[in-house]
């Protein structure tokens, strides 16, 4: 008979935060991305926000892209023809532009350069967002190729 393995859930986390928490885990250290993830949060609330779960939702919310391009090869050309993103897609890319932008600052520990770029994408600022920015421009620029994404 097959052993079920389970995996343990805290009582007052969601998907999407268990998902992230996944995203931030290096190495399968799933007890050090938590870490950062619960430190993350704290620092939020100590920087004067109530409800630091809410501005975690509002700066994954705001990173999602509705548009990006995907090179179509039509007639020996490549073109980049621009397409809906799915839900799923949306939030693995806000997931992972976030991270970048945190991994990319320097000189302060992980939570703290999390907490500061969470921050900036509920306040619409920050790398995160100029890169859903910068992919929404890419497409809006090619929608004269849309009419290649049915083919």
């Amino acid at each position: 008979m097959p052993v079920k393995i389970t995996t343990y859930i805290p009582p007052d986390s969601e998907p999407v935060s268990e998902k992230f928490i996944n995203y931030i885990m290096l190495g399968g250290k799933k007890t050090i991305a938590r870490g950062i993830f619960n430190d993350m949060l704290k620092e939020i609330e100590r920087r004067g926000n109530k409800t630091p779960k809410d501005v975690f939702r509002r700066a994954i919310e705001n990173a999602k892209p509705s548009m990006e391009v995907r090179p179509k090869r039509i007639g020996g050309a490549v073109y980049q023809v621009p397409f809906e993103v799915s839900p799923g897609r949306q939030q693995m890319l806000a997931f992972r532009w976030i991270l970048t932008g945190a991994r990319g600052r320097k000189g302060v520990p992980m939570y703290k350069k999390l907490a500061t770029e969470i921050q900036e994408a509920a306040d619409n600022t920050g790398s995160a967002i100029k890169k859903k920015e910068d992919v929404h421009k890419m497409a809006q620029a090619n929608r004269a190729f849309a009419h290649y994404a049915r083919y």
